[in-house]
Parts: structure tokens; C-alpha cells; sequence
């Protein structure tokens, strides 16, 4: 009896070394895969009351009197984290008015009409993180752009103020497709390389290819640095013209309540204004601030004043300086529901923005904004 007794608890411990609990066993990768969504509704009214019903020079928030959805979006993603990880992750969006200016050259915009429609895939990319140093991550498709301080606004980030800058709308692209390398150096430094197609390109309109990268620098807790870059040729069939852009972001977050945001950004490219005496270079120029202040654990107020400089009309298509300031009040319903105002003016050096009749150097709009975040 005791023998057998014995035999039975040593084939016990046997199968419990051989099985590891529960809790330790691997997930399958399918139970890991992840689904979020996110929804934007506005208005937006234009104290000019522009005969088209267009806002002047705005990227997302165009239209003038009349309710929006401006996008529906759902993620399904596997995130990779760690070395040895593999991924992947699909944003599909609709909507009136963010998936028909997203929309990228081949996919869900026509190449030769420039026409989109309302719904795009904006992200569509796979993602490995190579077991080599701290882990060398590679990510291949379409992705958001690594420029610019503001984001397209989705489920894991929106902006502070519920209209695009200048800057977001002219100076720098929305999304790439191509491979993205990157790698943290440290705990305060990472970096960045991207090899694409272009600005909003998946089918690529020349031969060249458009390099990129970015340097991120955290000092302190508080404070973050990053710097970017793109080249590369963007105009159909040449590829000896190019386009640059260099920029620095920085963000201070001075407390707990307050933060603080910087936008600067210098652009050229060669060839790119059609004149009577052939081709000329473009360049431009901007600078955005931004301040958000949490008066409240639900209310916040964010400002942002900007200045962008198009003097040979290569980004806006009129040679212009334009400026901006905003004030954004929100107020948080609850963890899924965000109320936005926004009050926006808008001021050029020539007469660009439309009136009911005519037109005029300045315009002045006011917003309602609702996010719906999963």
C-alpha cells in the first residue's frame, strides 16, 4: 500500500513539472487581438457665411453650417511589445469629412481625378520587434506620419483643439506607406528611420523613394524634444525635384495641470510653382504654440496660436502668410464621452476667404464637437 502510494505521488509531481499552471501557459495570439473604436461628430458655422459653404484653409473642419460625422473608426490590432513579438494593426474609417482628405493616392484616391470618397483604410501595417540590443522594431505598410505635433485624431490620441493647425493641413503629410525602423537607445533617447513611397502615396507616382526619420530626446520627465525629417522626390513622373521638411516638436508639461506645446517647421522644394518663366522653388515656413490648462478634473481649457508662411504658394496654392488663434473649452462627460467647443480666427495677408459676397482677409468660425472613445 505504501508503495503504491508513493509510485502515485511521484507520477503526480512528474505530470505537475511537466504542466505548467495556468496562468503561466501562453496565450494563443488570437486572444490577444484587440478591437477599439472611436466616433467625432461637429458643426461648424462660418460668421462670414461663405456663398459655397466652405471654410477657408481648414483640413478637416470644411464645412460650413450643417452637422458632420466626421469619422467612425474601428482598430483591430495584435500589439507587439517585447522582443520576439510580432503584430499587427488595421484602422478602417469612415466619414464626411477626415477618410476624404486622409485618403492616399492609389488606394481610396483616384491617381488621376484626385477624388475620394468616405471611406479609407488609414492604417494598415505588420510589426516584429527583433531580439537585437533593447529590440530593433520593424514596422511595414501604411502608417500615420511621423511629422507633426498634432495627430489624427483616433481612439489612443486626439488633439486638444477640435481644428487642425496649418501646419497639420499644409506643411507635412497625413499618412506613408513603406518600413518604419525603430529603436530605443535609452530610456530618454529613440530613434526612427522610414523608407516610403511619398506624401499620401500607396502607389507611388515616380521612380524615387522618400526617406525619413525621427529623434526623440526625453531629458526629464517632464520635458520632451523630438526632431524629424522627409526627402524625397513627390511630383508625378520626376524624380529629380525634391521635397524636404525639417521640424522640431517640444512639449513642457509644467504641471500637473499645465502643459505646454511648440510646433516649428521649415519646408522647400525644388521646382515646385509653375510661373510664366518656367518653374520656381517653394519654401515654407510655421511655428505653432500650444497651452492646455486642466482647470477641473472635466473641464479643460487649450489654446493655440500659429503662424505659416506659403510667400510662393507652393502648400496653399497662393502666395499668403496666414494666422490663426483658437481657444478650445472640453469638458469630459465621463471616460468615453468628450464635449469640445472651438472658436477660431483666422487672418491672411490677401483677400483668400470667401464671403456671401465677395471676399475677405479674415474669417471666424465656431464649433461643437463631440468624441465618442471605446
Amino acid at each position: 500500500m505504501i508503495r503504491h502510494a508513493l509510485l502515485a505521488g511521484l507520477w503526480a509531481a512528474t505530470l505537475c513539472a511537466q504542466t505548467p499552471p495556468s496562468d503561466q501557459t501562453e496565450k494563443k495570439w488570437y486572444r490577444t487581438v484587440t478591437f477599439d473604436g472611436f466616433l467625432s461628430g461637429s458643426y461648424t458655422s462660418n460668421f462670414n457665411r461663405p456663398a459655397d459653404r466652405t471654410n477657408g484653409f481648414r483640413a478637416f473642419d470644411f464645412a460650413d453650417r450643417y452637422w458632420k460625422l466626421d469619422v467612425a473608426e474601428a482598430v483591430v490590432q495584435k500589439a507587439a511589445s517585447k522582443k520576439g513579438d510580432w503584430g499587427f494593426r488595421v484602422d478602417l474609417e469612415a466619414g464626411q469629412s477626415i477618410p476624404e482628405i486622409e485618403a492616399a493616392y492609389g488606394l481610396f484616391r483616384d491617381p488621376d481625378s484626385g477624388k475620394a470618397g468616405h471611406f479609407d483604410i488609414q492604417q494598415a501595417l505588420v510589426s516584429y520587434i527583433a531580439p537585437l540590443g533593447k529590440g530593433l522594431r520593424f514596422d511595414g505598410g501604411k502608417y500615420v506620419t511621423h511629422l507633426g505635433f498634432e495627430v489624427i485624431d483616433g481612439y489612443d490620441g486626439w488633439n486638444d483643439n477640435a481644428t487642425r493647425s496649418f501646419l497639420f493641413g499644409y506643411a507635412i503629410p497625413y499618412t506613408q506607406t513603406g518600413l518604419r525602423v525603430s529603436y530605443p537607445f535609452s530610456d530618454t533617447l529613440s530613434a526612427q528611420v522610414h523608407l516610403m513611397n511619398g506624401w499620401d502615396q500607396v502607389t507611388d507616382n515616380n521612380r524615387g523613394k522618400t526617406a525619413g526619420f525621427q529623434v526623440a530626446y526625453t531629458p526629464a520627465p517632464s520635458v520632451t524634444f523630438t526632431v524629424n525629417g522627409i526627402y524625397g522626390p513627390e511630383q508625378k513622373e520626376n524624380e529629380h525635384d525634391y521635397r524636404q521638411g525639417w521640424e522640431l516638436t517640444a512639449v513642457w508639461k509644467a504641471s500637473g495641470r499645465v502643459s505646454l506645446g511648440l510646433d516649428a517647421l521649415y519646408g522647400h522644394e525644388a521646382a515646385a510653382v509653375e510661373q510664366h518663366e518656367g518653374r520656381e522653388h517653394g519654401n515654407w515656413t510655421g511655428v505653432a504654440g500650444y497651452l492646455h490648462t486642466a482647470v477641473t478634473r472635466k473641464f479643460a481649457m487649450n489654446l493655440r496660436g500659429e503662424v505659416f508662411a506659403d510667400r510662393s504658394g507652393a502648400r496653399t496654392g497662393v502666395g499668403q502668410t496666414l494666422k490663426e488663434v483658437t481657444a478650445t473649452p472640453e469638458f469630459r462627460i465621463d471616460k468615453h464621452v468628450i464635449l469640445r467647443g472651438d472658436v477660431r480666427f483666422d487672418r491672411s495677408d490677401r483677400p483668400v476667404f470667401s464671403k456671401r459676397t465677395g471676399s475677405a482677409r479674415q474669417q471666424l468660425t465656431a464649433m461643437i464637437n463631440v468624441l465618442l472613445v471605446d
